[in-house]
């Protein structure tokens, strides 16, 4: 197949290039250029800023794709810009969306494609809804051959998973662990939570890849393997031979006392127990089997991270931010005391 890939170096993105140039596609990836260094040199790159209308078209010349993957469209006016450029220029627009849209507070823990989409805490969330409201309009009403995927929290090697962690990524929260100093986990960390390997997501996503059973569908991809935000941290701490030092705040508190986005991401999304049943996207890709447990896969994140300095940005602000928190709720239990 020919396919094109708006973005395709990002956390999600990069597996799936990596795999669909591995089993011989057509592979073109549009983006800026900044991070293309990681991918198969055969893939086909076209330098370009996708808000430049016409020279995205004008690179494109009259080429059609058998699919047009948009992993970073936020906003419905971007999604308009897609739907002028390859409308008509392509069999199947797969739109990444986010299982943050699922209302997190449904009568069912468990989270399938039926789910209600709701997210009053968080904008980006509200965002990703009404761009799948948009697109699928665009398929009832005109056609456009449109398949939704939402992704739940996944990861790739670059970067540690986590639910509290500063602007510039994971590496402070590792940092903390290594010396030996209490980490931040969001409630009391019991409730239930899945991470999922960007190689297991992409062999998912491919399958939905030219598929005609997900044409004007919505599937979600996750791992199978539900953990609690207690295993989550242990087995990273386990994975660097640490010990095990959580300090347990409420989601809430946490949102209260920063300008960190924790009513969105925690509120609005993690802090939310939820269990993922992945049987409509088993249906139509029935050779969807997630192999690679978190243990597994966050140790090969962990060995690459502390391999590659350009993965440990500090985050001082954070740090000191972590240990602000710590020390007020320690006084206050003093003061109660």
């Amino acid at each position: 197949m020919r396919i094109l890939m708006i973005g395709g170096t990002g956390t999600i993105s990069t597996a799936i290039s990596r795999r669909l140039a591995d089993i011989g596609h057509d592979l073109y990836i549009i983006n800026r250029g900044n991070a293309n260094d990681k991918l198969q040199s055969h893939i086909k790159f076209i330098k370009a800023d996708i808000n430049d209308e016409n020279a995205v078209s004008e690179n494109l010349g009259d080429m059609k794709f058998d699919a047009v993957c948009e992993f970073i469209g936020f906003v419905q006016l971007q999604l308009e810009r897609d739907y002028r450029i390859f409308g008509g220029r392509t069999k199947q627009f797969v739109y990444i969306s986010s299982a943050s849209a699922y209302n997190k507070l449904p009568p069912d823990h468990v989270i399938t494609e039926g789910t209600s989409l709701a997210n009053p805490f968080w904008e980006y969330s509200r965002n990703k809804i009404q761009c799948e409201e948009y697109l699928m309009k665009l398929y009832r009403d005109e056609g456009f051959p449109v398949t939704i995927v939402r992704p739940s929290h996944t990861y790739c090697e670059t970067s540690v998973p986590l639910g509290v962690h500063g602007r510039n990524g994971s590496w402070q929260v590792i940092k903390r662990m290594l010396e030996g100093k209490p980490v931040i986990i969001h409630g009391d960390g019991t409730s239930l939570w899945t991470m999922t390997d960007s190689r297991d997501f992409a062999e998912g996503f491919i399958g939905l890849l030219g598929n005609p059973h997900a044409i004007g569908e919505a599937f979600q991809i996750t791992s199978d393997e539900t953990l609690t935000w207690n295993q989550i941290y242990r087995t990273i701490a386990d994975c660097l031979e640490v010990e095990f030092k959580p300090y347990y705040v409420a989601s809430e508190f946490l949102a209260a006392v920063s300008d960190y986005d924790f009513t969105g991401s925690l509120i609005g999304d993690k802090a939310n127990s939820v269990v993922f049943d992945n049987s409509k996207l088993k249906r139509a890709v029935p050779d969807f089997r997630p192999k690679i447990r978190f243990e597994e896969g966050i140790k090969n994140t962990l060995e690459y991270v502390l391999l590659h300095k350009e993965c440990q940005v500090a985050d001082e602000e954070f740090d000191n931010w972590c240990d602000k928190v710590i020390a007020a709720l320690e006084n206050a239990k003093k003061e109660i005391l």
